[in-house]
């Protein structure tokens, strides 16, 4: 494992952090409910934002909840905000079974894109794409059926990679096979937060405010072949979330207080 000096001790800061949580997690069971539901309109709202989707998360909220239309947004944002809810709901029916497969991440795909690109929805792409903003050209789609099987192999393979690192390794390669014509990153991010969450991590939120930084990162993969920028971007941001996290559940077993988020915004559970 390679990693930087710095990333390696947030490692064992996040690592120590969590042993504590786990010490509340044991003591209410309830604080998990709390937590997930939280989390769910935390990762809608990034995982659409940093796309282009500019409903704020606030109104992802009452969308996703209240079931609520907001004016002045199209009919592509609210769908974006509906599926992505529903695609964080289902990885969480699959944190205790044996093996992610690819059934799995085409369903993810799947709901992601329902009722947007139902043609395309849940289906490898079929035709060559290209990155705007990049000179990376992704794998010819005739590969993809081919990576993608190895791609989860390797993430189903049991070893002892640091659980965070693998997460980040394996985002990495599922964005530079870029299996989908559309919707690959919010496909992407919600199997890294499958991975995290199943080793009792925080989800994998990028909120708008990084959105640079991650995708310099992915491209420092893509072009450079460089995997500490993505390995070093996820430590960090995972970090900044389970230092958040430790701070609700510290405030929530004394004072049933709201959940602060890592971007400095408080919100209610």
């Amino acid at each position: 494992m390679s990693v930087s000096e710095n990333t390696g001790l947030k490692l064992l800061k996040i690592d120590e952090i969590n042993k504590e949580i786990s010490l509340y997690k044991s003591q209410d069971k309830n604080l998990i409910n709390k937590l997930k539901d939280f989390y769910r309109i935390s990762s809608v709202y990034s995982t659409n934002a940093i796309e282009g989707n500019t409903l704020t998360e606030s109104e992802t909220k009452v969308i996703v909840e209240n079931g609520i239309t907001i004016g002045g947004k199209t009919l592509k944002e609210h769908l974006e905000a509906i599926n992505s809810a529903k695609a964080y709901d289902f990885i969480f029916t699959l944190l205790n079974t044996d093996k992610i497969t690819e059934n799995d991440i085409l369903h993810i795909h799947k709901l992601v894109l329902s009722g947007i690109d139902d043609e395309n929805a849940g289906k490898y792409r079929q035709e060559v794409v290209f990155i705007s903003g990049t000179e990376y050209a992704p794998p010819h789609y005739e590969k993809v059926p081919e990576l993608m099987k190895a791609f989860v192999e390797k993430l189903n393979k049991q070893g002892h990679e640091q659980p965070i690192i693998k997460a980040a390794d394996m985002h990495a390669e599922f964005e530079s096979i870029h299996p989908f014509i559309d919707g690959n990153g919010r496909a992407g991010r919600f199997i890294a937060s499958l991975q995290l969450i199943r080793n009792a991590y925080p989800p994998f939120m990028v909120y708008p405010i990084k959105r640079l930084d991650y995708i310099n990162s992915l491209r420092a993969y893509n072009i450079k072949n460089d995997i500490n920028e993505i390995r070093n971007f996820m430590v960090d941001n995972i970090y900044e979330t389970i230092k958040a996290l430790k701070r609700f559940f510290d405030n929530s077993v004394d004072k049933s207080e709201g959940i602060v988020n890592t971007q400095g915004n408080e919100h209610s559970v």
